[in-house]
């Protein structure tokens, strides 16, 4: 595609998409921790050809925004969100060189088994694709090198996990039903990118409504074994919000469902 200039693209209508940002959190053998990684999916064609970018795509006519956005998560990862919320609407000028595009930005969050090896980024059920890579959430090199304004989208989505990491519901996404305090305490050094003390965290824990104590232990360990904890607050996937009414004679028929293999975020279009 020719690229048009800056006054033929204000003419033109905008473009809107729906791209997600995904993190999940993974044993980090490189720095010997758990870390925040996300999928990045390289761009097959023009503009910014070659290059990282999150995945995405255009809002199809008889998709929902969140659809199109567990859409994203579905193609990239092959797993199912358990914490999806709009993130924010990204609509500058010059953000894409072809034409101008309103990004609508989800932010996600999933579960993965597993080390995540080397830079390759985690395995185990994490769809493989070689166009589709994951990476440390804040490595300042890939950042720096993300299409479009990327980059800039995922510093304010992990600003917006990091505010929102202080509610227990955050944290349980990335556990397991059964978890040590210990383990809580890993998301939250992960999400905040430093260390808690583990004394005054364990206190401060114990006093929060929604976590409970139960009579299992984590085995396996060489020490007295670590009680078992579990989130008793609302555990649905996704934040969704309050369902909004729609008239009958509005209602969308249903569609099919999309194979991985075609959606858009794994066959670049120009939509950043």
């Amino acid at each position: 595609m020719d690229y048009a200039n800056v006054a033929e693209r204000r003419e033109q209508p905008p473009a809107l998409a729906v791209s997600t940002v995904i993190f999940a959190l993974r044993e980090d053998g490189n720095v010997g921790r758990k870390t925040l990684w996300l999928p990045l999916v390289r761009r097959t064609r023009e503009p910014f050809k070659g290059r990282w970018a999150l995945p995405g795509g255009p809002l199809g006519a008889r998709q929902s925004l969140q659809d199109a956005a567990a859409a994203n998560l579905l193609a990239t990862t092959g797993l199912v969100p358990q914490y999806l919320e709009q993130l924010y609407a990204f609509g500058g000028l010059d953000r894409s060189p072809s034409r101008r595009v309103v990004s609508i930005v989800y932010w996600a969050l999933v579960r993965g088994d597993g080390p995540a090896p080397g830079g390759a980024g985690p395995g185990g059920a994490l769809r493989e694709d070689p166009n589709v890579a994951w990476y440390r959430a804040e490595d300042p090199a890939v950042l720096a090198d993300l299409a479009f304004d990327h980059r800039q989208i995922v510093e304010y989505a992990l600003w917006r996990l990091r505010n929102k990491v202080e509610y227990g519901s955050i944290a349980h996404r990335l556990l397991g039903e059964r978890f040590t305090l210990a383990q809580v305490r890993e998301v939250y050094e992960a999400v905040l990118g430093r260390a808690l003390d583990p004394a005054n965290f364990r206190r401060q824990l114990r006093g929060t409504p929604d976590i409970e104590a139960t009579d299992e232990f984590l085995q396996g360990g060489k020490h007295r074994p670590p009680r078992l904890y579990r989130y008793t607050g609302d555990t649905t996937p996704a934040a969704t919000g309050p369902p909004l009414p729609q008239h009958p004679a509005q209602a969308a028929p249903p569609r099919q469902a999309s194979h991985p293999e075609h959606h858009p975020a794994l066959h670049e279009t120009d939509t950043p």
